[in-house]
């Protein structure tokens, strides 16, 4: 057993966070993990922090190991965002923080797992930390490349480069921690195209299977711009229903528990000024938690439509490579049959386009309709 176990398909980037942990001169203050969604980013950095921690260099056994890798050791912090960007003040807090000595162990270590949300105040305010880095502190950056990084950032830190892990490794990695069956861990692995943390999800949520054949499978209903309008909504419709899934419950479940922290009563029909400020902070935040969430569950069904037009290319090329689709067979022939190479290139294009309008803050729905009339079957 060790904390690398569960870092999958990624044998160059263990080797070098090992040689670190082993041998002090190849340790340096800060570090930059990238590497395509769902490639195990937060989990490299994860077992990298309770190597540095545990006595025997990542045992995987010990109570170092355990705490760190669950985030709950005293000398690691956990930095995630469920919003667009980390704001200036959180990153001085965590300036703040780098300056004090680890409690328990030989290093305090800092994990920011969505680096690429620091924008350029919030960055900026990192920048002294990591130019004048004390000896007992270590950064872990997580970032999907350089180019999602401020200059800045990366420049002062050293990169490690994840890989996108083989489905096979995925799945076994399915089969041996979370106890799923062989053949629900090899299609849900393949469904996520390897991305670890949603083929688990696939495999446990049939919600979320469900979801996902549903936009794979709109594309062939695409046939003129009234189905193509109606094809963005249903998009759009099926993110926000993952999001409510996800954050309605959570969201009323933190709203009692600020009220009761306050000492307010929920049934009263007004609040105090002091309470009504609290919930309009905590209100704020939420919003923003859903605007990101919504934007990542459509930025994920539109990878799943990706996917589709890239297995039809396959099937239509004769490539004789296996297919993410496997089980919408019928669907992908339908589509390679009807399209061009460069048709299908064409709607890969479309949808690589809508992705990035929606990254620049596009509202959801217009990136989708115009992506989608770009997607109608020929006639």
């Amino acid at each position: 057993m060790s904390v690398w176990d569960d870092v999958v398909g990624q044998e160059e980037v263990v080797a070098t966070l090992q040689h670190a942990v082993a041998d002090p001169t190849a340790m340096t203050h800060a570090w930059l993990f990238t590497g395509p969604p769902g490639s195990g980013r937060s989990t490299a950095a994860r077992a990298f922090a309770a190597a540095l921690l545990c006595p025997q260099g990542g045992c995987g056994r010990c109570r170092e190991c355990h705490t760190a890798i669950e985030g709950t050791h005293a000398d690691v912090e956990l930095v995630r965002t469920e919003t667009v960007i980390i704001p200036v003040d959180s990153a001085r807090d965590l300036v703040q923080l780098a300056g004090r000595r680890p409690s328990v162990g030989r290093f305090r270590i800092i994990v920011i797992e969505d680096a690429d949300r620091l924008n350029e105040s919030s960055g900026n305010a990192l920048l002294k930390a990591l130019e004048e880095p004390t000896s007992h502190t270590v950064w872990m950056l997580c970032a999907p490349s350089l180019e999602d990084v401020l200059i800045t950032i990366r420049s002062r830190t050293r990169h490690v480069r994840l890989r996108t892990p083989s489905v096979s490794a995925v799945a076994e990695l399915l089969v041996r921690r979370d106890g799923i069956a062989p053949e629900m861990a090899a299609h849900a692995a393949r469904a996520a195209q390897s991305h670890i943390g949603l083929a688990r999800r696939f495999a446990r949520d049939d919600g979320a299977r469900i979801r996902r054949h549903d936009a794979v499978t709109l594309t062939t209903r695409i046939r003129g711009v009234g189905d193509a309008v109606d094809a963005a909504a249903d998009l759009v419709q099926i993110a926000e229903e993952e999001r409510d899934a996800a954050l309605v419950e959570r969201h009323a479940e933190e709203k009692a528990k600020l009220l009761e922290m306050l000492g307010a009563d929920p049934a009263a029909r007004t609040q105090p000024v002091a309470v009504r400020s609290q919930i309009s902070a905590l209100e704020k935040e939420q919003k923003k938690r859903a605007t990101r969430y919504l934007r990542d569950v459509v930025d994920r069904s539109l990878t799943d439509l990706m996917s589709v037009y890239r297995d039809a290319l396959m099937v239509r090329e004769e490539a004789g490579v296996p297919l993410v689709n496997e089980d919408a067979r019928g669907t992908v022939t339908q589509l390679a049959q009807v399209f061009t190479a460069a048709g299908l290139l064409g709607c890969m294009d479309a949808i690589g386009t809508a992705r990035a309008r929606i990254e620049a803050n596009v509202p959801p729905l217009l990136a989708l309709e115009a992506m989608a009339i770009s997607l109608q079957m020929p006639r």
